[in-house]
């Protein structure tokens, strides 16, 4: 990563190319990259959902950055991410992820995303998996300056937890949920400034709705 200059104290940060983003997208040419095409934008398609909800389980205790780098052997070794696949997974498979030295072995961590797996499946005849997250999405979003101002959780990522939980899903606390509604445009909180605010087309800049999840402009 080439230098790049503090805009304020865990502001933005202005990077070689000239565009702003918080530091922790600054730092590594992969989180770069993630941060510019994909972090915060919509996602409603089922297996995309379902894979973020895994990686984001898996990323407890660990950096994005390393998730990231196992990212291609995480979908390797989940078949795509496949609701349908994983929900298969019995004891052999669980045997050979845990000596899967490319992906992260952690057990616990490992029969979660098997048991969401079959959650996901379980939630189709209830609308879905993108619908029970996207109901959560509230009615304005932050607007963080500094990193700092970046909230972990909140009452909407709390009550999404708690309903994930009821449906049989593990591994879904409310700051791993509030992670996961960031990640996929349920809020928007990148920073002030950044180049990258308000892009996902679902809210403004301002942190009000831009466009609803069905499609339709909200006004603001």
């Amino acid at each position: 990563m080439a230098d790049y200059q503090t805009d304020q104290d865990g502001g933005a940060v202005r990077c070689e190319d000239g565009l702003m983003r918080p530091p922790w997208a600054a730092r590594d040419p992969l989180l770069r990259e993630y941060y510019d095409t994909e972090w915060g934008m919509p996602v409603h398609e089922e297996a995309g959902l379902f894979e973020r909800l895994v990686l984001e389980g898996f990323q407890s205790g660990l950096s994005w950055l390393t998730i990231l780098r196992k990212r291609p052997a995480f979908r390797e070794a989940f078949a795509g991410f496949s609701p349908d696949a994983v929900a298969q997974f019995g004891d052999p498979d669980v045997a050979r992820l845990m000596a899967d030295q490319r992906i992260v072995r952690n057990r616990r961590k490992i029969d979660a995303a098997v048991g969401n797996a079959r959650a996901v499946i379980s939630l189709r005849a209830e609308g879905g998996l993108g619908e029970l997250i996207w109901s959560h999405r509230p009615e304005t979003t932050p607007q963080p300056r500094t990193m700092s101002e970046v909230p972990s959780r909140s009452p909407e990522s709390e009550a999404l937890a708690r309903e994930l939980k009821r449906r049989g899903f593990s591994f879904v606390g409310p700051v791993t949920v509030f992670a996961l509604m960031e990640a996929i445009g349920v809020v928007d909180t990148h920073l002030v400034g950044s180049h990258r605010r308000g892009t996902s087309g679902i809210w403004s800049s301002a942190g009000l709705p831009g466009i609803a999840p069905g499609g339709r402009g909200q006004p603001g």
